[in-house]
């Protein structure tokens, strides 16, 4: 995500939920609304989404197609990533442009859970991850936390601990593994014999390795576990601070490991979550907005025009039992990249990019009324095609 040395939980804690979010029947009229104060010519307008093939992603679709006047431009690929090589062509379909850019996650109602999504067109209703991409790429990454969890064990003593860790993570040459932060668990011997900085260990056993606990491992498991109750797996006390991910990606110009670009130095804290889809969703959504603002903002066929990049979290509330035309989607703005044919440019963080869309409202007078132009689509004179073959 970011090659410089940050508190990444922090910078997680940033993206806000609560209260920030609006429904998508009122995000895109307040968005079309700001637009045209920006000085945006009605009419002329062409809106792009970078948005997830999901089905649950159609209704934001419709939404924007309503009110902007035309059906948005396709600039999103599988899991809500954005294909950069598709601004020239966008920049061609309209005078103004307006792109809008979301990672997305299910959310069930009667669980309160994020991730899942019920799919009421399969033949079971059946309930299945979503996104689905973001659930591909974390499920290795969970089962390695998991395997983690028990096969690290803990042995309070009165003023020490003990710590057993299975050979694997002992090992330096595993390419593809969780990684842990030994320095921050294991008490270093220093004595001239054993050399500076050793792990020696207290006792071998045919899988694994016990060791001396520092100081402060003593002090954070003295939260999670009882002194003199014996050795017992590690669990969720493996906190993110204690591990990371050694992991080689590929590149590729399609963008198919984008994602995983996207949220790999998070992950300690993605799958440490109460929620790790959603997690991993606001991490790729903050990730693809730093990525994607510079591709648009250095773009030619963009220069001297007005435009307005948004990104942020979509939300898809999965139906219910019988409700067979439930639609309803939440946007949770992050963050916006406004450019003028002025030549002024900036950039709104989330509160102000909030505070800003917050301010307009919902009303548009000029929205497509779509059951109206279908008909009259479907009642329209038949236009015989002159076609030649050669």
């Amino acid at each position: 995500m970011y090659n410089v040395r940050e508190n990444i939980k922090a910078r997680i804690g940033n993206f806000r939920m609560d209260h920030y979010w609006f429904r998508y029947s009122n995000f895109v009229p307040r968005l079309f609304n700001w637009v045209l104060d920006l000085g945006f010519e009605k009419g002329k307008i062409m809106p792009s989404r970078a948005f997830c093939s999901d089905e649950s992603q159609g209704y934001p679709v419709i939404l924007l197609a309503k009110h902007f006047g035309a059906f948005p431009f396709n600039h999103g690929q599988v899991g809500g990533i954005m294909s950069c090589d598709r601004h020239g062509p966008h920049s061609h379909h309209g005078k103004d442009l307006v792109i809008v850019q979301a990672s997305h996650v299910g959310y069930d109602q009667s669980s309160k859970s994020y991730g899942q999504y019920r799919r009421i067109h399969s033949e079971d209703e059946k309930y299945s991850s979503n996104c689905g991409k973001i659930f591909a790429i974390l499920d290795w990454y969970l089962k390695e936390y998991e395997f983690a969890k028990n096969h690290i064990l803990i042995d309070m003593r009165s003023d020490h601990c003990l710590i057993t860790i299975d050979n694997q993570y002992l090992s330096l040459n595993r390419e593809l593994s969780l990684k842990l932060s030994l320095e921050k668990m294991i008490e270093q011997h220093k004595e001239e014999e054993h050399g500076d900085g050793e792990y020696i260990p207290i006792s071998i056993q045919s899988t694994s390795r016990t060791f001396m606990g520092t100081k402060s491992l003593f002090k954070h498991m003295a939260w999670f576990f009882e002194k003199n109750s014996g050795k017992q797996p590690i669990g969720d006390a493996l906190l993110p601070e204690y591990f990371r991910y050694k992991k080689e990606l590929q590149t590729d110009f399609k963008g198919q490991h984008q994602i995983e670009q996207n949220i790999l130095r998070a992950m300690p804290w993605i799958v440490t979550s109460l929620s790790p889809m959603l997690t991993a969703a606001q991490v790729n959504a903050e990730a693809e907005f730093d990525r994607c603002y510079r591709s648009i903002s250095q773009e030619p066929s963009y220069q001297g025009r007005n435009l307005l990049y948004i990104s942020g979290l979509n939300i898809d509330i999965s139906p219910g039992k019988n409700q067979e035309n439930f639609f309803l989607n939440k946007f949770i703005p992050w963050a916006a990249y406004i450019q003028l044919n002025s030549g002024e440019k900036y950039i709104l963080e989330q509160k102000e990019l909030y505070d800003t869309l917050n301010k307009y409202g919902v009303d548009n007078p000029s929205q497509v009324k779509l059951d109206v132009v279908i008909k009259l689509m479907e009642q329209a004179d038949p236009i015989d095609l002159d076609i030649q073959f050669y």
